[in-house]
């Protein structure tokens, strides 16, 4: 639905990974936007989605709930005229929390026929009780400007709860290792990237070069070798996509280097879970 493309716009920098594949987003990320007087803090969840009953889609519905507990505002992010069952399962969600929302109608410059914008919003109204609604592409940063000013417009007055140069609460070492997983889900079909996740074993800064050792986890050794490719060319290609990116991230050279390796069940297994980062933190 474009919601991490989103936050990226509005924080005019990229520290949550995207892809056209649904369920990219597997962990609750901070980003922090501050100007002048006031200071943005926006949450990046998964997305509540139902099925897929194995630990690791239960603890990324967890994450998204969890947000619902500790926000001003909920920005409910929707994909043109689209509406799913898990979009309503997140509307109910919202409503019950009684938080002020914003309703998000996002991509509409791929609508084909602009006609059918407006009854359909006139639809979305209908069933909440928004404080607003904006159409926009993130993609474009088309009325994403319109959006942040809804937003500081509702802000509550508070001190900033963190310095003017953060830009999020995760790590370098966190930022690496979702470079290299979105790299990989946007080279690879449809259900291998659900069968990966990353670890950094070493980040270390040695003169002016940044040396990164990432092990990618699969889970069956058929898995391992459509991830290597031929004669380890995607790999490779993954390899070089990814270091791009952290060189641009980290303003540093970068020196990356890629494992594969196989960890059977590792995504429903709450303890290797656990181990790998996906904490409830």
């Amino acid at each position: 639905m474009g919601k991490s493309t989103l936050l990226n716009h509005l924080l005019g920098q990229k520290i949550s990974i995207t892809s056209r594949k649904p369920q990219t987003t597997r962990h609750q990320i901070l980003g922090i936007k501050t100007e002048q007087d006031y200071q943005v803090i926006f949450v990046d969840t998964p997305g509540l989605h139902r099925g897929g009953e194995k630990a690791i889609n239960r603890y990324m519905n967890r994450a998204a709930s969890a947000a619902l507990r500790d926000v001003d505002l909920v920005l409910f992010v929707l994909d043109r005229t689209a509406f799913t069952e898990e979009d309503a399962m997140v509307l109910e969600q919202v409503k019950a929390s009684g938080l002020a929302t914003i309703l998000v109608v996002n991509k509409v410059d791929l609508l084909e026929d602009k006609s059918v914008l407006l009854p359909h919003l006139q639809e979305l109204a209908a069933m909440g009780d928004f404080a607003g609604i904006v159409p926009l592409s993130a993609l474009r940063d088309h009325n994403v400007a319109e959006l942040e000013e809804e937003i500081v417009r509702r802000l509550p007055e508070s001190e900033h709860f963190f310095p003017e140069e953060q830009i999020t609460d995760r790590s370098q070492r966190f930022l690496a290792a979702e470079i290299v997983r979105e790299k990989i889900m946007r080279q690879l079909g449809q259900e291998l990237p659900y069968a990966v996740t990353v670890e950094i074993e070493e980040f270390s800064q040695e003169g002016d070069v940044l040396h990164i050792s990432a092990l990618v986890f699969v889970e069956r050794k058929g898995q391992k070798k459509i991830l290597i490719g031929e004669k380890g060319a995607r790999l490779r290609a993954i390899g070089a996509e990814a270091r791009r990116d952290m060189e641009r991230l980290f303003d540093s050279r970068v020196m990356l280097h890629l494992w594969v390796k196989v960890k059977s069940g590792w995504s429903d297994d709450e303890r290797a879970l656990r181990s790998l980062g996906y904490d409830d933190q």
